[in-house]
């Protein structure tokens, strides 16, 4: 029940690898109950850390709701934050004296009066190159840009630079230039102090570039101020979301996407559940697993509906190690449990992926992950007029684009997980060219060894990264969506676009 006293201290104390650095110790207020937290904590975060897994409930059935993609991403975690309702409690950050309640249904929205005006706007005008999403393909955009001297605006919905990177504990394969051998999160540190250490790269934080407008404008909705931005280049990198699946009970809190468990794990160490199910025994799947045994939680099995395992043998072989059951041939069927997971029901499937009846197994536990893959977050560059396509090897919707990242609208650039899911070194390096496209047509200083540090980074996109066949089926579909200069021509005229860049 709402109010209710803290459940538990879901706090991760110990670990194997990772030291979190708590800030101060601080107390908010949710439904009137004082809960503690720390500084850089989010209020989500927070209040799960304290036992609360109910955060609001659904319009129209009552049912609970609670976190799964802690990235701002879902409307899972949305609770009235000091008067204001439909708040992602994940991505705002906890403060003293913050006053959270529990909403119920669809909350009541606020009078105009209480709102942002015209006069709460600013009008940025100037900037060379916007980068819309702080995460490792954005910060590597924006780095590439600012270094041939273009001013750079950095736009992110969180109220941390990293994106993914954060929750990031395994080391990077590759070389030294790749962050080879270092942490997810210490490749995000790298990239933000790189960042805050530029003088015209101006960042930002929970910010939404929310539209494109005619004649090149963007418009921006901060915490407290709006922003009326005319960049000459969009760079969008704004990621991709965590995909669902569809069974009863998949909405109860204890059903979370694979990264959300992540971001409490290994950004706030928070651990999400103690008896764990995982759904999908891809890289992500795997990973997840490994660190819940770190983190001290139990994984009662990886539940793959193919015959096999996804992972790469290096990741599965770990979880192995630890004789962690793996139920290929089978799928969720059911979770059930009462405003939080208690259980979880699977199924076998035969060789045309249908249940077979009788096959049933009951697997109680507190959370079920969800990790299923990613879908590229295009709604944006949608809105823009971008021609996107369907590509199911890149995760659903992604814009058409030229070897050097520009969409179909003149000046709009892509990047990461929003031209297609791949992994975080592929999203630094398409990154990287885009920034360094942005420098080629402007004419910056630099711009011809810009260009030749451009083609040399596909070359090696993808004549060697993309070679291994671990990778096939993402390059398979980043070349279905990769036109020449003369085809995006043709396609601009067949599809004239709303708006552009690049003038």
């Amino acid at each position: 029940m709402p109010g209710m006293a803290p459940l538990k201290d879901r706090r991760i104390w110990e670990h194997p690898i990772l030291t979190f650095k708590r800030g101060r110790r601080i107390k908010f207020y949710f439904n009137g109950n004082i809960v503690e937290g720390y500084e850089g904590e989010s209020i989500a975060a927070a209040l799960y850390a304290a036992g609360y897994d109910v955060f609001s409930r659904s319009p129209y059935k009552g049912r609970a709701r609670g976190a799964f993609c802690m990235i701002g991403k879902c409307s899972s975690c949305f609770a009235i934050v000091d008067g204001v309702p439909n708040t992602r409690t994940c991505v705002e950050p906890v403060r003293d004296g913050v006053k959270v309640e529990f909403q119920e249904g669809l909350a009541e929205i606020p009078s105009a009066s209480g709102g942002l005006e015209g006069k709460d706007e600013e009008v940025i005008e100037g900037i060379d190159v916007l980068v819309i999403g702080g995460g490792p393909a954005g910060l590597a955009a924006a780095i590439a840009a600012a270094k041939h001297g273009l001013s750079v605006l950095i736009v992110n919905e969180h109220f941390k630079l990293g994106g993914q990177l954060i929750k990031q504990t395994h080391k990077f394969f590759g070389s030294k230039d790749l962050f080879g051998g270092l942490r997810g999160f210490q490749v995000a540190e790298e990239l933000e102090n790189k960042v805050r250490s530029m003088r015209n790269v101006r960042v930002l934080l929970q910010a939404t570039a929310y539209g494109f407008f005619r004649d090149g404008w963007v418009g921006i909705a901060g915490k407290d101020r709006l922003y009326r931005v005319k960049p000459r280049f969009v760079i969008a990198a704004p990621g991709a979301a965590e995909r669902h699946l569809a069974f009863p009970g998949n909405d109860l809190p204890g059903v979370m996407g694979a990264g959300g468990a992540q971001t409490l794990m290994n950004e706030y160490g928070i651990l999400p559940g103690d008896e764990v199910l995982v759904v999908g025994s891809g890289n992500v799947g795997v990973i997840v697993s490994y660190q819940l045994l770190q983190a001290g939680a139990k994984v009662k099995g990886i539940v793959e509906i193919l015959p096999y395992i996804g992972a790469w043998f290096v990741h599965a072989a770990k979880i192995r190690r630890y004789g962690v059951k793996v139920y290929t041939r089978h799928t969720i069927k059911e979770v059930w449990g009462k405003d939080r997971v208690e259980g979880a029901t699977i199924v076998r499937v035969d060789e045309h992926f249908k249940p077979v009846p009788g096959s049933e197994i009951d697997i109680p536990c507190d959370l079920v992950l969800i990790a299923v893959g990613l879908t590229p977050d295009t709604r944006l560059l949608a809105q823009a007029g971008a021609v996107v396509t369907w590509v199911p090897e890149l995760g659903g919707l992604v814009p058409i684009r030229t070897k050097y990242l520009e969409t179909s609208v003149p000046g709009l650039f892509i990047a990461g997980d929003a031209s297609g899911i791949e992994e975080a070194t592929t999203a630094m390096i398409e990154g990287e060219i885009a920034g360094l496209s942005t420098v080629v047509r402007a004419g910056a200083d630099g711009a011809d060894s810009a260009a030749e540090r451009r083609e040399a980074l596909l070359k090696f996109l993808w004549d060697e990264y993309r070679a291994s066949p671990v990778v096939a089926k993402a390059k398979a579909g980043k070349l279905k969506v990769t036109v020449s200069e003369d085809e995006m021509e043709r396609i601009r005229v067949s599809n004239p676009p709303p708006v552009g860049f690049g003038a």
